[in-house]
């Protein structure tokens, strides 16, 4: 524990005094030794207060542990300035809106949270965490700022909670997540949470970029169409030569990927 801190609050039953252990946790997530912190703790607060402990349990708002990250992206690598001038509004749409806030932040969330679950952190935590963080100021916000720079370039950054570990509980007794963080190369929950924010960001440029610069019904139509493909049995370059055919043909169907699979086979023969 490195610090205490003592806050009043009121709530529908009267005040309450809620007392926050500080912890640094360091490689873990910390919920077994934080919670095991409270609870022993607790009868010293009871002796001092002459009140009730009833809560001993960790914070899962880890505002102690923020992950940053942070880009330039060239504008003609994400077609030029007028598909950056995009992606500005659409952020500034999401700063406007909570409706399209939520939907901006469950994006940058879809990365986040394949980390988490690749190398078994608490995702459940985090995204909660996340959506609070969002509403710290009262008003619901989106977690990744866009803006041009002078040169008409687009640069990116984010800032969340993230409480994850690469030591104890599944991390370490899972052997995909210990292949998960070894692929990784982090050496510290830090180097995770930090790539874990950047892969959010990373997540969310893409979408914005889909979004503004074709739509991101068609990104999400092939998509479907390589998963078609594949449950047809192609294989290899196959699988986006056939894909491509159906999304051009609007006709993405299990029964038109075999019969294309067929097509090009017999060609190849």
């Amino acid at each position: 524990a490195k610090d205490l801190r003592v806050r009043v609050i009121e709530t529908i039953r009267g005040p309450m005094v809620i007392t926050d252990l500080l912890v640094d946790c360091r490689d873990a997530m910390g919920a077994n030794a934080v919670d095991t912190m409270c609870e022993n703790v607790a009868p010293l607060i009871e002796r001092i207060t002459g009140g009730k402990v009833y809560l001993r349990i960790i914070s899962n708002y880890a505002t102690e542990r923020l992950a940053r990250a942070w880009t330039i992206v060239d504008k003609s690598a994400v077609g030029g300035e007028e598909v950056v001038d995009g992606i500005v509004d659409a952020y500034a749409f999401a700063a406007a809106d909570p409706y399209r806030a939520v939907t901006h932040n469950k994006g940058i969330l879809n990365g986040v949270i394949a980390v988490a679950l690749a190398t078994c952190n608490d995702h459940r935590a985090i995204e909660a965490g996340a959506h609070a963080y969002a509403a710290r100021t009262g008003r619901y916000m989106p977690l990744s700022v866009w803006e041009k720079n002078e040169d008409g370039d687009l640069v990116g950054s984010i800032e969340v909670p993230m409480s994850v570990g690469i030591i104890g509980g599944a991390t370490r007794a899972h052997p995909i997540a210990r292949i998960a963080l070894k692929i990784l190369g982090g050496k510290s929950a830090r180097e995770l949470a930090e790539v874990m924010a950047a892969v959010g960001l990373a997540q969310n440029l893409a979408a914005l970029r889909a979004l503004v610069a074709e739509g991101i019904q068609r990104g999400h139509m092939e998509l479907h169409a390589r998963n078609i493909a594949i449950m047809a049995g192609a294989t290899g370059h196959l699988i986006d030569v056939i894909a491509e055919r159906m999304v051009k043909e609007r006709r993405i169907k299990l029964e038109r990927a075999k019969e294309l699979l067929q097509e090009y086979l017999k060609r190849s023969n």
